[in-house]
C-alpha cells in the first residue's frame, strides 16, 4: 500500500537521523529531450493517468451499488489498496471485513458474493478472492495503457489559500524554513496539478516581537539611529541579515543584564504599532530589506509567492479593530479587571478555571500575534468586511504587497478563500488552535473546517553537526538524537550557507565526471542537483518527523536521493537524444502509434516488471489526490523514488536501442519516453529540475 495516512497535529515526532538529498534550483528547464511528437506524447501519458482514477470511481460504485442491491443496506467507505505483488493483481479492497461484522457472515463469503453479483466492471479483467476475504482486481493493461481522450483536469471547488514560509524579517533565513517553505511550495504545485485555483501568500510579521528585539538591539545596544541602520543595509561588504542574526542573539543577553522585564521590548512594540516615529521608521526599513533577502533565499530553491500580506497593514487598516469589535460582541473575548492577567483582554479556552486563557490584547493596548492572526484569518476566508490595498513588490508584478496608503487600482484578487492552509510548525499548534477558536466563537462553523492548520515537526541538528559549527554542547546533549536549533542563542544553520555548501560539492561531484563542461554549465547543472537533493531531503521524511540534519549526511548523494531521481530521469532524456542523433528521421508518433498494435496486450501480459514500471508510471495523480487528502508530500517523494528504481533495472535489464525486434523496440521506447515524463512530471511537482547531463 502506498502513500501515507497521517493527520495533521502533533504526533509522536519520529526522530530521523537523515542524510540529505535535495537540492535547490531557479527556473526549471523543462523536458531537455523533446521528441518531435511530444503533443502525442504527453496526450497519451495524460490520458492514461486520468483513466486510472476513472477506474477507482467505478469500481467504488459498482461496488456501493451491488451492496445496496445484495442486502440492502448503505455501503461503507471502499477503500482501494496496492497490492504488495502485481502479480496479485494491481488493486484490493479490505471492504468486505467491515461488511461481515455488519451481515455477521464470514468476510470470504461476502467477497464471493459480492464478486459474483457485480458482474463486469469497464477496464477491469477480473476479481478475485484473496486471503481472508480481500478482493483483488486485476486490471485490463492494454485498457489502461490506451486509456481514453481526457481534457485537461479543472475543478469547481473554489480558490485555495496557501500560506507558507512566513519568516520572522528579523534576521536570514535557516533550515527550518527551507523545510517549511519546500513543504508548502510542494502542496501548492500538487493543488495546482489537481485543477485547483491555488493563492500563495507569505505572511510578514512586521510588527512582531522578534522584529521589535533586532530594533531594541540597534537602539539600545548598539545606539544605532535610522541613519545608521541605513548605512549598515548599503554597506556593499555586509550581509544585513547575517548581521541581524548575530545581534538577535545578543538581545536575549542585554535582556537578562539590563533590561529583566523587558521594559523596552514593550516600548518598542507600542512605538512600530502607533507608527510616525523613528523606531516605527527603523522597523519598517529592518523587516522590509530582510523580506528581500529571504525572497531571494527562497528563490534559489524554486519557491515563489503571489502576496506578502503585511503584519503592519492589517494594524494600520483597521482590520484588528474591526475583528476586535466583533470578538467582544460575540463574548468571544473578555476584559480581564483583576488577576496575572489583569487590563487585558483575553480569549477563554476549554480548561478548568483561567490559568490557560490567551492573552489577545496587552495591558498597554498592544495586540498579541495571535490577535492580528485571528484578524488576518477572517479576511483569508473573506469573512472581514474590510481589504487591503495592494501595490506590486518592488515594481515586480509578479509578487504583491499589501499596503495602507496607496495601492495600485488594478490588481490580482486576493483572498476570500473557500479553504486556507496555514503551513505552520507543530509548536505553534497551541496558538492556531486559539485562531481556529476565534473564528469558530464568531459563528463561522464550516469556514473553521476550511481553515486547517498544515503542521510539520522541526528540523533539528546532529551532535556531530553541531559540532562542526561549532554550537558548545553538554555531555547530556551529545547522547541526544538530536539538538534543537535557537534563533535566539544564535544556533542553526543558515539557509544560504546550507545551500552554497551543496552547490560547492555538487559542482565539484559535477566536474569530476564531465571534465568536457564548461564553468557555467558545471554551475548551472551543480545548482539544479544541489536543490534537487536539498528538497528532496525535506520533502522525504514525513511531517511528523522530527529530521536531525548531519553535513556529512546531507551530502551523500547515494540512496533514496534527490540526485538519484534526476539521474533516473537523465537516462531517458538521453536514451531520446540519441535516438534523435543517430536517427533524425525517426517519427516518435510511431511509438505511440504502437498503443493501437494488437501485440501490445500480449507484451504486457508477458512482462509484469515492464507493465509494473507503466502502471507505477500511471498512478501521479492518484498519488497527487493522496498528497491532497492526507496533508503528506512524503508520498509524492517515496512514488518518485519507487519510480525511479522501477525505471532504473528497466534500463539495465532490457536492451532498448539495440534490441533487433523492430516491434519490441518500439515497445521499449514506448516505456522510456511514458516514464522519462512521468518523472519529470514529479520532479516538478517537488519544485526539482531536471538536469541536461549529471
Amino acid at each position: 500500500m502506498s502513500g501515507c495516512e497521517c493527520k495533521p497535529g502533533r504526533a509522536k515526532p519520529t526522530i530521523i537521523r537523515c542524510g540529505y538529498e535535495c537540492k535547490p534550483g531557479a527556473k526549471r528547464e523543462r523536458d531537455s529531450a523533446k521528441p518531435e511528437a511530444k503533443g502525442a506524447a504527453i496526450n497519451n501519458l495524460l490520458r492514461c493517468r486520468s483513466m486510472l482514477l476513472d477506474v477507482h470511481a467505478r469500481i467504488k460504485e459498482t461496488l456501493k451499488a451491488t451492496i445496496r442491491s445484495l442486502w440492502n443496506i448503505d455501503p461503507p467507505e471502499i477503500a482501494l489498496n496496492q497490492t504488495p505483488k502485481i502479480e496479485m493483481g494491481e488493486l484490493a479492497s479490505p471492504v468486505c471485513f467491515e461488511l461481515a461484522r455488519a451481515l455477521k457472515k464470514p468476510p470470504k463469503a461476502v467477497a464471493e458474493a459480492l464478486i459474483a453479483a457485480a458482474g463486469r466492471i469497464e477496464t477491469v479483467r477480473k476479481m478475485e478472492v484473496a486471503g481472508a476475504g480481500y478482493i483483488n482486481f486485476y486490471l485490463d493493461r492494454a485498457a489502461v495503457v490506451r486509456g481514453g481522450r481526457v481534457h485537461a483536469t479543472k475543478t469547481d471547488a473554489g480558490k485555495a489559500i496557501v500560506e507558507h514560509t512566513n519568516i520572522n524579517p528579523n534576521k536570514s533565513a535557516h533550515i527550518g524554513h527551507l523545510r517549511n517553505a519546500a513543504i508548502g511550495d510542494t502542496f501548492v504545485r500538487v493543488l495546482r496539478h489537481s485543477g485547483r485555483t491555488v493563492e500563495v501568500q507569505n505572511y510578514i510579521d512586521n510588527t512582531g516581537v522578534q522584529v521589535a528585539d533586532v530594533i531594541v538591539g540597534f537602539k539600545y545596544l548598539e545606539l544605532k539611529s535610522l541613519a545608521d541602520v541605513r548605512a549598515l543595509i548599503n554597506d556593499p561588504n555586509l550581509r544585513f541579515d547575517y548581521y541581524c542574526w548575530d545581534l538577535y542573539a545578543k538581545v536575549s543577553g542585554f535582556y537578562e543584564a539590563s533590561d529583566p522585564q523587558h521594559a523596552k521590548r514593550g516600548q518598542t512594540l507600542k512605538e512600530m504599532e502607533e507608527g510616525n516615529n523613528e523606531t516605527a521608521d527603523m522597523a519598517e526599513l529592518v523587516a522590509m530589506t530582510i523580506v528581500r533577502y529571504h525572497l531571494s533565499t527562497m528563490a534559489r530553491i524554486n519557491v515563489a509567492y503571489d502576496l506578502l500580506p503585511r503584519e503592519s497593514d492589517i494594524l494600520h487598516l483597521k482590520f484588528w479593530e474591526k475583528a476586535f469589535g466583533q470578538l467582544k460582541e460575540r463574548n468571544a473575548i473578555f476584559f480581564e479587571p483583576e488577576g496575572k492577567n489583569k487590563g487585558c483582554w483575553v480569549m477563554r479556552l476549554e480548561t478548568e478555571g483561567h490559568d490557560d486563557d490567551k492573552i489577545i490584547v496587552r495591558s498597554n493596548g498592544t495586540v498579541t500575534y495571535v490577535g492580528k492572526d485571528i484578524a488576518y484569518q477572517l479576511w483569508k476566508l473573506g469573512l472581514l468586511d474590510r481589504d487591503f490595498l495592494y501595490q506590486p513588490f518592488d515594481g515586480n508584478r509578479k509578487v504583491w504587497a499589501t499596503t495602507s496608503a496607496g495601492g495600485s487600482i488594478e490588481h490580482p484578487p486576493f483572498g476570500r478563500g473557500n479553504i486556507v492552509y496555514n503551513v505552520i510548525d507543530v509548536r505553534q499548534s497551541y496558538l492556531q488552535n486559539v485562531v481556529h477558536q476565534g473564528v469558530l466563537a464568531l459563528g463561522y462553523e464550516e469556514q473553521a473546517k476550511n481553515s486547517i492548520h498544515f503542521s510539520y515537526e522541526v528540523v533539528a541538528l546532529s551532535p556531530a553537526c553541531a559540532d562542526q559549527l561549532g554550537i558548545e554542547l553538554s555531555a547530556e546533549d551529545r547522547k541526544r538524537p538530536h539538538v534543537e536549533v535557537s534563533g535566539r542563542k544564535g544556533q542553526g544553520v543558515k539557509a544560504d550557507d546550507l545551500l552554497d555548501t551543496l552547490e560547492t560539492e555538487a559542482c565539484k561531484e559535477v566536474g569530476t565526471r564531465n571534465p568536457d563542461l564548461s564553468k557555467a554549465d558545471i554551475d548551472k547543472i551543480g545548482h539544479q542537483i544541489a536543490v534537487g537533493a536539498l528538497r528532496y531531503f525535506l520533502l522525504k521524511f514525513t511531517r511528523n518527523a522530527i529530521i536531525a540534519f548531519d553535513f556529512r549526511e546531507a551530502l551523500n548523494f547515494d540512496g533514496e536521493t534527490g540526485p538519484y531521481l534526476q539521474y533516473a530521469t537523465v537516462r531517458g532524456n538521453n536514451i531520446v537524444n540519441k535516438l534523435r542523433e543517430t536517427e533524425p528521421d525517426f517519427d516518435f508518433n510511431q511509438a505511440y502509434r504502437f498503443l493501437d498494435d494488437p501485440k501490445l496486450p500480449g507484451m504486457l501480459d508477458a512482462a509484469d516488471d515492464i507493465w509494473e514500471l507503466l502502471y507505477s508510471a500511471s498512478r501521479l495523480n492518484e498519488i497527487a489526490q493522496q498528497v491532497v487528502s492526507s496533508l503528506e508530500p512524503a508520498s509524492l517523494a517515496k512514488y518518485a523514488f519507487t519510480l525511479a528504481q522501477r525505471f532504473s533495472l528497466f534500463y539495465h535489464r532490457y536492451r532498448i536501442m539495440s534490441e533487433a525486434d523492430p516491434d519490441r523496440r518500439l515497445f521499449y521506447l514506448l516505456v522510456v519516453d511514458y516514464t522519462r515524463q512521468a518523472l519529470t512530471s514529479a520532479l516538478d511537482l517537488m519544485g526539482i529540475e531536471v538536469p541536461q547531463r549529471m
